[in-house]
């Protein structure tokens, strides 16, 4: 049998090049290879070797579908031939220090915007539902305003759709302080520091009519907030963070506590406004001339322009100026062109999402993708362009891109202009209702960018990591614990349908839960790769016992050192996979005290682990229990019971 893994594992380095493959290392089902060249592997080649299920790359490594068993096998073999083996951490570690480039900036900036994306898109529907509802041509139809709204109303609506991106350079900071090493809450400060209220308002300077201006130091260097502006937040993060890891090297341990917070907010905090904030503030004055000659270029040519640049505008955190702009327009004219071309980009964003949810076989990337789209469709698009545009090697903004560029082309040549400004997408036609020619054009139009976006995401820019369903990461190295064997208990009658059967004492082929609690079908699990079984059928449990007991006797044939998963293969043959809880191995062996090893011969009733449910519970992880049959066994989801109670519970009716 070894022979038949040594020829998988001798095949699999003949097509990838033992040259090109920099380490290898193994989850529970996948072979993850970080190679020099990715093109250069025939992708057909390496699925028709036997046992392998399928090949994608992603996250900088070449990753082969093996299945579970398997995987451990030919990983062994691998190693044999004497190729580079890693840890899944250090393997980690080591392609994100190999990134280089736009790819290295791609995780960089994914790393800092994915934990605050549900805040964004949370917001975001909390605006929206306010633009739509807060709008005076919406509640004439009822005969009545905003006026009539009582203010303690409106304040409190404000409270709900403002806070988060009034602090939103605040929020970036404390994340990109976390990314790149710093202390998060100190970045937090610093935030908020850049949107101090003592400062002028960014959003107010840039508004004429408002009255305000930039406060001059030292009579030539404008000082304002950095209200919107993102880029300002990120390099806030980065030189903050590498300036605090500098000064605790050389701060004496006495002092480090007080004074090298001191030092990192009092320099960044100057770094930033009296360097980086003016110099993006003249970024932005330059933009204002730009756009403003772009919109008046014939054959819908500056349309393409301005609705090509402005989601590169957002990214840069440039695009509050275009307020400025707006105002001056309405102000002259009583029309706001500038807005329309802009507004193309929303839906086209909408296209993406609606691509990815429906392509998208991985459960995190199609969840993003909806939910990216529902804050989306109320005005919201970082969720979209951090969330999936900018972390799949920028094709998807590619194609959003010339969908935007091309419909605000249409809308130019179409003399399409908003009579408001302030909103997108779906309220976005409430700006067009004074006119039917403008609503009719401006909706075709619009429908136009989804549709187009989608088609064109779906043929060209799904990448392959979304069309693989999501997997949990699992290190193959042995835990050092003994078994601990229990006796059995007796035998007891089955007392009704859901009354849990007894295991007999000394049974060696009898089949217990695992676990304590309540089971749960496998298609209703919060993980895509056990509710669709590709690992195999079979149940899970709801526990609510931290004592994990051996199903089955037999041995040990996994045992993984974070604790949260075992493989155990019986006499009789049959293979059980037992994954407790979801996304656990994120935890690297928090809250797991493991009791026995790899290789342990264990009897049916013997503890295999012990699981802290409270402090996995605080880690923001989920106890569901999967127990998984990994030999083709089939169950009968009828015959198991509500409850189940480990090494007790008898289940042999359910084969």
């Amino acid at each position: 049998m070894a022979d038949k893994y040594l020829s998988i594992a001798k095949a699999i380095v003949e097509v990838v090049g033992k040259e090109n493959i920099v380490s290898a290392t193994h989850c529970a089902t996948r072979l993850r290879l970080m190679v020099k060249d990715r093109d250069s592997i025939d992708d057909k080649k390496i699925e028709k070797i036997d046992e392998v299920k399928g090949v994608f790359f992603t996250s900088g490594q070449y990753q082969i579908i093996l299945g579970t068993g398997v995987v451990n096998k030919v990983y062994a073999q691998i190693e044999a031939l004497g190729l580079t083996t890693l840890s899944k951490k250090e393997q980690d570690e080591a392609v994100k220090q190999n990134e280089k480039g736009i790819k290295k900036l791609m995780r960089t900036l994914a790393d800092i915007f994915v934990p605050i994306i549900p805040v964004i898109a949370a917001t975001g529907l909390f605006l929206g539902l306010k633009g739509c509802i807060f709008n005076d041509n919406v509640l004439s139809l009822f005969g009545a305003s905003t006026a009539d709204i009582p203010a303690y109303i409106q304040t409190l609506v404000t409270v709900l759709t403002d806070t988060a991106f009034a602090f939103l350079p605040a929020i970036i900071t404390w994340s990109a302080f976390r990314v790149f090493g710093g202390t998060p809450v100190i970045g937090l400060v610093i935030g908020l520091m850049l949107l101090s209220p003592a400062l002028p308002n960014a959003y107010s300077v840039a508004d004429p009519n408002s009255g305000v201006e930039a406060i001059k130091a030292f009579g030539f260097i404008p000082l304002v907030g950095c209200q919107g502006s993102v880029m300002t937040a990120i390099f806030t993060g980065w030189f903050g963070s590498k300036l605090e890891k500098k000064l605790r090297k050389i701060m004496p341990n006495v002092l480090d506590l007080i004074f090298t917070p001191f030092f990192v907010m009092l320099i960044t905090m100057l770094v930033m406004l009296l360097g980086v904030g003016p110099v993006m503030h003249q970024i932005e004055l330059g933009m204002v001339g730009i756009i403003e000659n772009l919109i008046h270029l014939p054959m819908g040519i500056g349309g393409f322009i301005i609705g090509f640049t402005y989601p590169l505008a957002v990214i840069t955190g440039l695009h509050h100026t275009y307020v400025m702009i707006e105002t001056s327009l309405l102000a002259n004219t009583g029309f706001n062109p500038l807005i329309t071309l802009c507004a193309m980009y929303g839906f086209a964003n909408v296209g993406t999402c609606l691509a990815f949810a429906v392509k998208s076989k991985s459960r995190r990337i199609k969840q993003t993708s909806i939910g990216a789209m529902l804050s989306q469709l109320f005005g919201i698009s970082e969720p979209v362009l951090f969330g999936i545009q900018l972390r799949f090697n920028l094709k998807p903004l590619i194609v959003m891109l010339l969908t935007s560029g091309t419909g605000a082309a249409l809308l130019s040549i179409f003399s399409i202009q908003s009579n408001s400004y302030g909103l997108a997408v779906l309220p976005s036609y409430l700006m067009y209702i004074y006119n039917g020619h403008q609503i009719l054009f401006y909706f075709l139009i619009s429908i136009f960018c989804v549709a187009l976006c989608f088609i064109l995401t779906c043929l060209f820019a799904i990448p392959k990591e979304a069309l693989v369903p999501d997997e949990e990461d699992l290190s193959a190295d042995a835990a050092d614990a003994l078994a601990v064997p229990e006796p059995a208990t007796e035998i007891t009658a089955h007392e009704g349908p859901d009354a849990p059967f007894k295991a007999a004492a000394c049974d060696e082929t009898a089949f217990t839960a695992p676990a304590t609690g309540k089971t749960v079908l496998l298609k209703d699990v919060a993980d895509e790769t056990f509710a669709q079984k590709l690992l195999g059928d079979g149940f899970a449990i709801e526990i609510t016992d931290g004592i994990i007991k051996s199903p089955i006797s037999g041995k040990i044939a996994a045992a993984y050192p974070t604790g949260h998963a075992f493989g155990i293969e019986s006499k009789e043959g049959r293979e059980v996979l037992i994954h407790i809880g979801i996304d656990t191995v994120a935890l690297e062996g928090q809250g797991f005290e493991i009791l026995a090893k790899e290789g342990d011969e264990v009897k049916q009733g013997a503890p295999l682990v012990k699981a802290d449910l409270e402090k996995i519970h605080r880690l923001g992880k989920s106890t569901t229990t999967m127990i998984i049959f990994t030999d083709g066994t089939k169950i009968k989801e009828s015959e198991l019971p509500k409850e189940t109670k480990a090494g007790e519970t008898r289940l042999d009716n359910i084969f």
